[in-house]
């Protein structure tokens, strides 16, 4: 498959668009398909980096005057040029994909339909604004976003939305584990200070300031700021005069080993905000523009960070790191229940599932306590009970605690089983950790939808998200159409009722 990209960055738009498509382009390309990105070159663009990461850069017009945009909203001034001039330059230069992926607040529904229309392709929109579209799939990975407030009557599209879909980095699903087991050192807190990568109001040195001001229990801190922040040396030249409690990153290429070495996080809302979910990484957020005010509300309401204006840093920043301190685990389990990491895969599987045309495609998201009645009607059903190692329905009591439980449980994994085309969930399945890096699987499809291949996708997709476990599996001898199910998802039988699957790769930090 033949994917572009049409994204940019800029002092203006900053660098988070481009590196959560460069996840994306890496997951794609990793499964076979041709990748290339379109971007503008304008001051403060990452085109020489996505080049530096294998993927060829189709440059796009520049205008003959550049505009500077009138707020952090206007994002008509980001584009730098009329949208009909951007798309007929992006068509020139591509002149055949099969999917565009359009990574930009500039861009409208009426670029997404030209596009269409002249290279004959189906187009993927990543949005955070709820804007119109005309796309083909639309992603919105804002945290309890829901596919309702894009939806529009007559159009027939695949909507991706919340951070189940969050863009990160596979290793942070790896480094995950080893964050749960983390605590702080409240004597010496280590804290990472990262607005970004252009910071344009400079929050990081007035963040810098107030913390040189903490006479007790101040952190060892790390800043991360890059040369194309046109505040680079300000926050260099501090850095180096505070060496001794203060030191400056340019740039990193594992941000999640980075963030597991560190205790609290400040910065700035975006694609940042999951993956320090992900690591459960207590933080302060400090909202840089409009576009981050959603974000920013919906962590906050969530007891998973403290909110500080970029007005109020000098006030209020002290007492908000004081209190993350204070109250670290309960901040910590607030975050990881956001964001499992593996969204990357489930996009891939969705842009999949739309050319391979399969009506029983499936998804497997994190089950949620709104899923506990649906799974207790599950387990009362006589097909259910026929061949469960306990042939007894449990009580409903019972039940709620023991789901609960198993939802609250950090090392283990509780997924619905989600039917792309009905929009339902159609069975579940867990995975309960055994020993260090072992699993014990169970799954279920609802009566309905026996014999379709859903239980085969859904062991694949565990294949996918979950490479590095080893996984057993109890089946009743009597229970023939299971045992044919995890012979033909490669399990090994090891007895006549166990079998296992060995770990398909090894975790790449090792």
């Amino acid at each position: 498959m033949k994917v572009v990209f049409r994204v940019d960055s800029s002092i203006h738009i900053g660098s988070g668009h481009v590196m959560r498509c460069l996840v994306l382009a890496s997951m794609l390309k990793e499964q076979g398909s041709q990748i290339s990105f379109a971007c503008r070159p304008q001051q403060g663009d990452l085109i020489d980096f996505v080049r530096s990461k294998g993927f060829e850069v189709k440059e796009l017009v520049v205008p003959t005057e550049w505009s500077v945009p009138k707020s952090s909203a206007d994002y008509v001034a980001w584009l730098q040029v009329p949208w009909k001039e951007d798309v007929k330059s992006f068509v020139s230069k591509c002149e055949h994909a099969e999917l565009v992926i359009v990574d930009h607040y500039g861009i409208n529904a009426e670029w997404e339909e030209y596009c269409k229309e002249q290279l004959v392709c189906k187009v993927f929109a990543i949005d955070d604004l709820l804007r119109s579209h005309k796309a083909d799939i639309i992603l919105d990975q804002t945290l309890l976003r829901d596919p309702s407030e894009y939806y529009v009557p007559g159009l027939d599209r695949l909507i991706l939305t919340g951070c189940d879909f969050a863009l990160l980095n596979r290793n942070f699903v790896q480094y995950r584990a080893h964050a749960i087991q983390s605590s702080p050192d409240k004597s010496k807190p280590l804290v990472l200070v990262s607005m970004g990568g252009i910071d344009q109001p400079n929050a990081t040195l007035k963040v810098l300031n107030e913390l040189a001001s903490i006479v007790d229990n101040r952190p060892f801190v790390t800043v991360l700021l890059g040369p194309k922040a046109p505040n680079y040396q300000s926050v260099k030249a501090f850095c180096s005069v505070n060496s001794h409690w203060v030191r400056h990153i340019d740039f990193v290429d594992n941000m999640a080993e980075l963030m597991t070495q560190h205790d609290i996080a400040i910065g700035a809302p975006g694609t940042t905000s999951w993956e320090r979910a992900c690591l459960g990484l207590p933080n302060i957020i400090i909202p840089l523009a409009d576009n981050q005010k959603t974000v920013t509300e919906q962590l906050v309401n969530a007891n998973a960070a403290i909110q500080v204006n970029l007005s109020d840093i000098s006030n209020d920043l002290g007492s908000a790191y004081q209190r993350v301190l204070n109250e670290w685990p309960s901040f910590r389990v607030a975050n990881l229940k956001l964001c499992d990491g593996l969204g990357v895969f489930r996009v891939v599987q969705s842009i999949h599932s739309l050319f391979d045309g399969k009506k029983n495609s499936i998804l497997l998201r994190p089950a949620t306590h709104a899923n506990i009645r649906q799974v207790y009607d599950w387990q009362a059903l006589p097909e259910t009970r026929k061949y469960a190692l306990n042939p007894e329905i449990p009580k409903w009591n019972s039940h709620q605690a023991w789901m609960r439980a198993k939802l609250a449980a950090a090392n283990d994994y509780f997924y619905m089983i989600e039917s792309l085309s009905a929009r339902s969930n159609i069975g579940a399945i867990r995975l309960d950790k055994q020993t260090n890096g072992t699993y014990l699987i169970s799954i279920f499809i609802q009566p309905e939808c026996f014999g379709k291949g859903y239980a085969k996708q859904a062991l694949a997709n565990v294949d996918l998200l979950h490479p590095d476990m080893t996984i057993h599996a109890t089946v009743l001898e009597t229970n023939s159409a299971s045992q044919r199910l995890f012979r033909s998802a490669n399990y090994n039988q090891t007895s006549p009722d166990s079998f296992v699957r060995y770990p398909l790769i090894r975790e790449e930090h090792e």
